[in-house]
């Protein structure tokens, strides 16, 4: 008999399928999360639980071009950076990074955890800034690529 496609995902099997990440451009940068969304199958759409241990970052900053995203503060406080400007971020709070979205970035504040919800596209191609690192990635499926914005040239008529 075939397995039953499993549309329901427990509290357990959420806490069993945490794993620990750091973003290699930032070393505070530690977050605990799992991929709710990808679990269960969804393709297009990615739903995130992630904690932020205190006095840590979750990435490092950046904006979207293409792959809009979104966060939901469940529990404990953090400073949100958006756009240059820094937010006190606390449970019940939203973000939302409609695109292209302005830079962007979540540090943990408090003694806790902070947790939230975070989501948004998974678009087979997506390009996303880091503008103080002065530097661009491009992804195309599973493959990417990241460019120093230094190194890019404005694109003109060809010389004949």
């Amino acid at each position: 008999m075939a397995d039953k496609k499993t549309y329901l995902l427990r509290h357990q099997q959420i806490a069993d399928s945490m794993q620990t990440f750091s973003h290699p451009w930032n070393p505070k940068s530690e977050i605990s999360g799992t991929q709710m969304g990808r679990l269960l199958g969804l393709k297009r759409t990615g739903v995130n639980f992630v904690k932020v241990p205190p006095g840590k970052e979750s990435f490092v900053y950046h904006s979207h071009y293409r792959e809009e995203e979104w966060i939901y503060i469940l529990s404990g406080c953090g400073i949100a950076e958006i756009d240059g400007e820094e937010f006190e971020v606390s449970p019940g709070d939203f973000m939302a990074f409609p695109t292209p979205s302005v830079a962007h970035h979540l540090r943990n504040a408090g003694d806790e955890d902070l947790v939230y919800l975070a989501g948004g596209e998974n678009l087979d191609i997506e390009i996303a800034d880091f503008p103080r690192l002065r530097k661009r990635m491009f992804r195309r499926e599973d493959a990417i690529e990241i460019f120093d914005l230094s190194d890019a040239k404005p694109f003109g008529a060809l010389d004949s």
